[in-house]
């Protein structure tokens, strides 16, 4: 049975957009994948750039606010950042909640390469999770 699997981050802009592209190209036939956001602030050029260098073309995701319908219909919820960790609406006891404290490469400053290298950093970190998400899942771990 497929999980119902839902990434949060505050814009829904790269972080839980990244994870959402990860687990539809790892997860076919194990996850229904959504993404979400506090707010909606579009997919980062960056995000959409890193991504296709793994050949995960996530250009036409889109950038939505949590749908709390949605939201409760969930198995898992995964929150990537702190700020969303600590406003998340409350998850129901049935829905399985896990949190991935990434980095937001998105406020990076300094050359083109330091800031490329940041969204790399971050797509990565989040591959491995996703990918460890997945194999729990396979397990029945979770």
């Amino acid at each position: 049975m497929m999980k119902k699997v839902m990434f949060l981050c505050t814009a829904n802009s790269c972080r839980s957009q990244m994870a959402e592209g990860f687990a539809k190209e790892y997860g076919k036939g194990i996850i229904d994948v959504y993404s979400a956001g506090i707010m909606s602030a579009g997919v980062h050029k960056r995000a959409i750039a890193v991504m296709k260098e793994l050949g995960i073309d996530i250009s036409e995701q889109r950038s939505k606010e949590i749908d709390i319908d949605l939201f409760n219909k969930m198995d898992i919820i995964v929150t990537l950042c702190d700020y969303v960790e600590s406003i998340c609406p409350t998850t129901p006891p049935n829905i399985k909640k896990l949190h991935w404290p990434i980095k937001d490469p998105v406020g990076t400053t300094g050359s083109e390469d330091k800031i490329m290298a940041e969204f790399r950093r971050a797509r990565d970190e989040i591959k491995s999770k996703v990918l460890e998400l997945i194999k729990m899942i396979k397990n029945n771990s979770i």
